[in-house]
């Protein structure tokens, strides 16, 4: 009588269903757009993408040296910013062999640099959404006109390390390749026993398993996604705190023994950075020393990653760059003496404190070079010479702005202006309307001449104060 009365049940529930209308129309499915394939950058058009903001990236590797073979499992947590029925990360080379959306199967396709996803179903403006990416292959960097390999590099040593700018996270996991995109970043690398895995951030728990062992680090703070980085070498590792207890781990390379004196030297380094731009904004610190000639250090963030020249300026540099450029992160690339300009001030700075350089002496004899010191311009300088004028003009120009605003103000922007925009980006226009707004001083004539000039200042702004012949 039971299964009697249950069939009857379940045949008046059939039937009512049958009978109803459906409570979701088509209005209610989400009705998705392509997110765009490029961050809006003028000088990078085919770098980043948009319709979404990343959060969190979570990156498992495992690499073998002696075949330089990788496998790679990304999860990227972001943010719709649109409605998305398609849209992309940026990975070079590397062969994708699953894609999921929310934990459903998704559909790629491979434009040139771009992984472009179409998820099972459309993700909502403003939902919060998972990516994961499965992939592997060789690495390979990318080839820079102005700096050489960037991205994954294979060491002298047999390991690799990863290093560029303004790309090189997208040589070895998927990513928003754009420096207005920060988001947490962890690592998980599982390399053979008797190698070993330097990164950013904090140290994590290593666990060691059949010949082979998992180093983790993580930076939970927002991090533009070329300042990520990984080496993987027999590394020689020192441990210590900074003096509020922030850690403190370095890595050298096998040849790199004569650079632990210098960084040594990172406490101190960091303590004076500190009275010039405020607290210290990243949650470690260290560096990674190569034994290879690469043509440029990097400030990689907590960690920089030094070419095998590196001297005691060079680390003063990369240091400063952890307020300038790290915790406050360009806008976009024309902005970029906010990261360089600065960064190369600090090393006066540091000269003036520490070995008691005349800096007017020093900026006179500057001057004195003519007009190759003047020829390009500091702010929005043209595509391809972002990492030129900045770094000998820059300072120029910074010394210049201190004798025309006086010391008070001057050192007063220097530490509140990392404070105001801790761990997001800004633009040097906002730099130039902050040291009006701090100075009460209209300084349109000085910055135009200086940083949107390419021509000797005329003399109002090129000898200001003691600066005076």
């Amino acid at each position: 009588m039971r299964v009697r009365k249950l069939a009857a049940l379940l045949a008046v529930a059939a039937l009512c269903v049958a009978c109803t209308p459906s409570t979701k129309s088509a209005e209610d499915e989400v009705q998705g757009t392509a997110g765009a394939r490029t961050a809006g950058d003028p000088y990078y058009p085919a770098s980043g993408n948009g319709g979404y903001d990343a959060s969190n990236y979570v990156v498992a590797i495992t690499y073998d040296p002696k075949s330089h073979h990788l496998d790679g499992d990304t999860t990227i947590t972001a943010k719709a910013a649109q409605n998305l029925a398609e849209f992309s990360l940026d990975l070079d080379g590397l062969d994708v062999r699953t894609v999921t959306v929310d934990g459903r199967a998704a559909k790629t396709q491979r434009d040139g640099g771009k992984l472009v996803i179409s998820p099972a179903d459309a993700v909502a403006k403003g939902s919060t959404f998972t990516i994961e990416v499965q992939y592997a292959g060789v690495p390979n960097p990318i080839k820079s006109a102005k700096l050489g390999s960037e991205g994954w590099q294979v060491s002298s040593s047999g390991g690799a390390f990863v290093a560029g700018e303004p790309h090189s996270a997208s040589t070895w996991y998927p990513v928003n390749d754009t420096p207005t995109d920060k988001a947490a970043f962890h690592l998980a690398a599982k390399v053979p026993d008797g190698w070993s895995v330097i990164s950013n951030g904090v140290q994590g728990r290593n666990e060691s398993k059949d010949g082979w062992t998992t180093y983790r680090w993580d930076e939970p703070d927002p991090i533009a996604p070329y300042l990520t980085t990984v080496g993987i070498d027999h590394w020689t590792m020192t441990t210590g705190k900074l003096a509020d207890g922030t850690p403190l781990v370095s890595a050298f390379a096998p040849g790199t023994e004569d650079k632990k004196a210098l960084e040594d030297r990172l406490p101190e380094i960091l303590d004076f950075l500190s009275s010039k731009f405020g607290k210290y904004p990243q949650d470690a610190a260290g560096g990674i020393f190569l034994a290879d000639k690469i043509s440029f250090s990097l400030e990689t963030q907590t960690r920089p990653i030094y070419a095998q020249w590196t001297d005691l300026s060079t680390i003063v540099h990369e240091n400063a760059h952890q307020w300038w450029g790290d915790s406050v992160s360009v806008q976009h690339w024309k902005d970029v003496c906010l990261n360089e300009c600065f960064a190369s001030y600090a090393q006066w700075l540091w000269a003036e404190a520490k070995e008691g350089a005349n800096l007017d002496d020093n900026y006179r004899k500057w001057v004195q070079k003519g007009q190759q010191v003047f020829a390009g311009k500091l702010y929005d300088m043209g595509a391809g010479n972002e990492f030129k004028a900045v770094y000998t003009k820059g300072p120029m120009a910074l010394h210049a702005l201190r004798r025309t605003i006086g010391d008070d103000a001057f050192f007063q922007i220097l530490k509140t202006w990392p404070a105001l925009h801790r761990d997001g980006n800004a633009t040097w226009p906002q730099f130039e309307s902050y040291a009006e707004q701090i100075t009460g001083k209209d300084l349109k004539g000085f910055f135009d001449a200086w940083f949107r000039g390419a021509t000797q200042p005329a003399d109002q702004y090129l000898w200001p104060g003691t600066l005076k012949p």
